[in-house]
């Protein structure tokens, strides 16, 4: 079994698109430990977490385009980051008008 490979990232072809409860967001700074500053499109900024199946099978830095799942009791502040885009993705994200932050 194992890993899937994947040679190029043109091999990716699910993309997942945010639900009603999800935000889409720009990683900004790396805190460690798994935690990460992200900005939000819904203007705030949240102090996230890398769920645990993405923690060592995903490489996430600065710059890169995520989907958060805020929490229920403190939505305005925290998240789960659950998805991360690659770099040929944000372009068709910024085309369908799901990301317009920088």
């Amino acid at each position: 079994m194992g890993k899937k490979k994947i040679i190029s990232e043109r091999e990716l072809k699910d993309m997942v698109y945010p639900s009603k409860n999800d935000v889409m967001g720009i990683v900004q700074k790396m805190l460690g430990n798994e935690h990460l500053i992200v900005k939000c499109e819904d203007g705030r900024v949240r102090t996230c977490r890398i769920r645990g199946k993405m923690k060592r099978r995903i490489w996430i830095r600065e710059g890169d385009a995520v989907l958060v799942s805020p929490w229920d009791f403190q939505y305005e502040t925290r998240g789960d980051i659950f998805w991360r885009y690659t770099k040929n993705q944000i372009p068709l994200l910024r085309e369908k008008g799901y990301l317009t932050i920088e």
